[in-house]
């Protein structure tokens, strides 16, 4: 199975130029690009997606390069909401970049011996052009009727308008194109399929300005089984940098994916083989109560991410949070990472500390004092894995792990936590 047949078989192909074209491109080593814009301190679950397959492009043996947007960054792409983006000031997009351009290359090989991985920031070639030299001979190639067609500038002329800023954007990112088209000779852009018409305004001025020739690869863009849009939880984002999205969070985000989503999204970001997808699609129907998709999904994006020594960190908090493991060995980042997702209460090193009872409460598990007692006598009250027989059952500081942080269980599966401040 080749390269395109590979990511229509994951879901991962859009649309394309002309197939047969790219096909015999792609027999031999082929330079491409994809853009990601500094829109945030840190790249999320959903820029995985087009990030991943321009991994797999190098590992079939083609020449990748990442694009962080220092100027499109600036600009801002016109979303399909009616408001104008907020535009950051140029120190923050530059501290965005640094940090984003950090992030991909963790995910791309720099050392390969053939087709070495580039990173690279469009502000490069965009800053040293006046604007008079920007009109005359990069604008100029640009029909503004065309360009009134997109979809994102339509919706918005429907509603609020757009500033000539948004608009500028389409010519910024073909801009790109054409300036690692001359370059890099890179001949592919691969992107989202929200990017269609940037992309193919790109080969268009390849074809105008240079009289080349290149192609175009968009990915669809990934939504749960439900409808709603993929790398979304209740707390927002879920992102690549852990001081935003925790490790554990992360793995659990991937562990507790909807059974109707779990092998699509092994599909999309595993790079597992058909054989081995297929095995654990088998067992997921089979029984789908034993998750090994679930977990094989969460183990390998986050060892991906992250790294494997944190993976396995975050399957012993996850292990001992539930008894089946000693919490008092989990080294302190990860079990406040773990407990973080938790119900909690927080209570002062300076007060007494209150009863189990008391505490529980406090954590919102339960709505009563009586329904906490009521627990502690039918024997499924538990402090840090150890199960608690008296109402009156007070911890004390020593009980405290890492000296900051308690566990309390409710039976099997209801946990909360308690931080000493």
């Amino acid at each position: 199975m080749n390269l395109i047949e590979d990511l229509r078989w994951r879901g991962l192909l859009a649309q394309s130029t002309d197939e047969a074209a790219l096909l015999e491109a792609l027999k031999k080593p082929t330079t491409l690009y994809v853009g990601f814009d500094p829109t945030a301190p840190s790249l999320h679950a959903g820029n995985l997606v087009v990030l991943l397959v321009l991994r797999r492009f190098q590992l079939a043996g083609h020449n990748p390069i990442a694009l962080v947007g220092g100027a499109t960054g600036l600009v801002g792409d016109p979303s399909g909401k009616s408001d104008e983006r907020t535009l950051n000031s140029t120190e923050i997009v530059q501290a965005w970049v640094s940090r984003i351009r950090t992030q991909v290359s963790a995910f791309l090989d720099f050392d390969a011996p053939k087709n070495p991985a580039q990173v690279v920031n469009n502000l490069d070639w965009t800053s040293p052009l006046s604007a008079i030299e920007f009109l005359r001979d990069i604008g100029k190639h640009f029909s503004v009727n065309h360009m009134l067609s997109k979809d994102a500038v339509s919706a918005r002329l429907e509603g609020g308008g757009i500033s000539y800023t948004e608009f500028s954007y389409q010519v910024l990112q073909a801009y790109d194109f054409l300036e690692l088209f001359r370059r890099n000779n890179c001949t592919l852009q691969i992107g989202g399929s929200d990017q269609w018409g940037n992309i193919v305004a790109g080969l268009d001025l390849i074809r105008r300005v240079e009289q080349g020739s290149g192609h175009a690869l968009t990915v669809p863009l990934l939504m749960k089984a439900d409808g709603t849009k993929f790398g979304k939880t209740a707390g927002g984002s879920v992102w690549l940098d852990p001081e935003m999205t925790s490790p554990y969070a992360f793995f659990q985000f991937w562990l507790n994916s909807d059974d109707k989503d779990v092998i699509n999204f092994l599909k999309v970001f595993s790079f597992k083989s058909h054989d081995e997808i297929m095995e654990l699609e088998k067992s997921h129907s089979e029984n789908p109560g034993l998750r090994n998709a679930h977990r094989a999904l969460a183990r390998e994006l986050t060892s991906l991410v992250h790294s494997e020594e944190t993976t396995q960190r975050v399957e012993a908090a996850a292990r001992a949070l539930f008894g089946q493991g000693e919490l008092s060995e989990l080294d302190e980042a990860t079990l406040a990472s773990a407990l973080a997702e938790l119900p909690r209460t927080s209570i002062s090193a300076t007060q007494e500390i209150p009863t189990w009872v008391d505490l529980l409460v406090a954590t919102g598990v339960v709505d009563s004092k009586s329904a906490a007692r009521r627990i502690v006598k039918e024997g499924g009250a538990y402090l840090n894995n150890q199960k608690i027989s008296g109402e009156d059952f007070r911890p004390s500081k020593t009980d405290f792990l890492c000296g900051k942080y308690a566990v309390l269980r409710k039976g099997k599966r209801d946990l909360a936590a308690v931080e000493l401040s």
